[in-house]
């Protein structure tokens, strides 16, 4: 007769069956089948292609409907009116003394007043037209980092296309009117500031009518 074993089973013992796999958490795939691959990660690139990601850039255009702010981006409203500020002190300097000479040398206010019109107009019109088409910038523009690019975005203006964009700024030649010619000009003046600012601020590349009427020239932020 032969003794069992020390590894011997009991009649008894029978082998407890493995406990099956715990669920996966509530949302999460199910594991691929036996063999498979598992799938990338949501965006990555498929395995063994080789290609990489081009690094995220920001839009250009910022948020929708309004214009981004930056280098090579239209000029906002606040640098652009620094900018007209320098350049009406300098021009404004030029054109008081202007008109000091001439109420010296004449005797006719109404002259004096005629002739100073017609100069403080072409002096805004001059230096404007003159700066832009020539450089692209005017002293303020230069000192704000923005230029005025034609409506091909990459030449400086025309003389003629930087007159027709700053041409509100001729609206003083109305002071020649007797009696209402100073009253309309300012009129005009303010009706053309509100409108070149409520244009910039909703226009998405930030151009006002006058940049429009000029073929469409464009105020650009270049440092």
């Amino acid at each position: 007769m032969v003794s069992p074993g020390p590894y011997a089973e009991s009649p008894g013992d029978e082998p407890t069956p493995a406990s099956p796999p715990p669920p996966p958490p509530y949302g999460a795939p199910p594991p691929p089948p036996y063999g498979a691959q598992p799938q990338p990660p949501y965006g990555a690139p498929p395995p063994g292609t080789g290609y990489t990601p081009p690094p995220y850039a920001p839009p250009m255009g910022g948020a929708p409907g309004m214009p981004a702010y930056g280098v090579g981006q239209p000029g906002n409203l606040g640098d652009r009116f620094l900018a007209r500020f320098i350049d009406g002190l300098i021009v404004g300097v030029v054109g008081v003394i202007l008109s000091f000479v001439l109420a010296f040398i004449s005797d006719s206010w109404f002259l004096t007043g005629f002739i100073s019109s017609v100069l403080t107009a072409a002096l805004y019109l001059g230096y404007f037209g003159y700066f832009e088409s020539s450089r692209g910038q005017t002293i303020g523009k230069q000192a704000m980092k923005l230029k005025v690019f034609g409506p091909d975005r990459v030449s400086n203006p025309t003389l003629e296309q930087a007159i027709r964009r700053n041409i509100w700024l001729g609206f003083g030649l109305i002071r020649i009117i007797p009696i209402i010619g100073g009253l309309l000009s300012g009129l005009a003046g303010l009706a053309a500031v509100i409108l070149i600012v409520v244009n910039i601020n909703s226009d998405p590349q930030r151009q006002h009518w006058f940049d429009k009427f000029a073929g469409g020239t464009q105020v650009i932020k270049i440092g």
